[in-house]
């Protein structure tokens, strides 16, 4: 019985002797906790989301331009656009294969950017620019819009040849070849004046009918700069 009673003394104590600093188990994650993770690992598609609904995009800046203008074509794929004048209509395909400068072609018009704005430059036998002013509101636009360029988007198929659509660009301070975004220009030609506008300038659209009108306007007088002495004013719409 004595045995029986040491047995039992030698076991307590080595019971008390167990090592109890563990260390704890992790606790579970609640469903809060779980929600907070998910919302933490992908925000950014809900994000672009918000950021273009209602056919808006909030002020496009360097940073979120990409983002936003891919979002927005893939809600927004039309590419034939309108421009009218009080010379005729010129009117316009876009290319799919430029997405960011045809996205944000299409957002222009759709917030009627280009409503008001002039043909402001016109070179005969070379090219006719637009989507500039002089006037007062077309500052505000542009500062509602947002500071931005569009980055440049070559695409071996898309030259300029005559009636071809390319994006406007300021030579200082842009050795990326990125794109004004409010501005545009229409190529007339000869050919051999594309050796300096091929690789440094997106070509994203043709005229596809109208070309008849870029004549006209290409050929109105202008003053030292370039600049029509009777404004062309532009309006432009979405034909599908």
């Amino acid at each position: 019985m004595k045995f029986i009673n040491i047995i039992f003394l030698l076991f307590v104590f080595l019971l008390g002797c167990e090592d109890n600093k563990k260390t704890p188990l992790a606790e579970p994650l609640k469903l809060s906790d779980k929600k907070e993770i998910k919302l933490k690992d992908s925000p950014s598609k809900q994000e672009v989301l918000k950021k273009v609904s209602n056919g808006k995009l909030e002020s496009l800046n360097s940073d979120n331009v990409v983002e936003l203008l891919t979002q927005y074509g893939k809600e927004n794929p039309e590419n034939k656009v309108r421009i009218k004048t009080t010379f005729g209509n010129i009117e316009i395909t876009l290319f799919k294969n430029t997405p960011l400068h045809r996205a944000n072609f299409i957002y222009l018009v759709k917030q009627h950017y280009f409503d008001k704005t002039f043909f402001h430059r016109v070179v005969p036998n070379f090219i006719i620019q637009g989507g500039n002013s002089d006037n007062a509101s077309t500052n505000k636009k542009r500062a509602k819009i947002g500071k931005y360029r569009i980055p440049f988007e070559i695409h071996p198929k898309n030259k300029h040849r005559r009636g071809t659509l390319s994006g406007a660009k300021y030579y200082r301070d842009n050795p990326d070849n990125k794109s004004e975004p409010y501005e545009f220009f229409i190529f007339l030609g000869p050919q051999s004046s594309t050796l300096h506008l091929n690789g440094s300038y997106t070509v994203f659209g043709k005229v596809t009918q109208g070309m008849n009108v870029v004549d006209k306007i290409a050929n109105l007088p202008s003053d030292d700069g370039d600049w029509p002495l009777d404004n062309v004013y532009i309006y432009a719409e979405i034909i599908e």
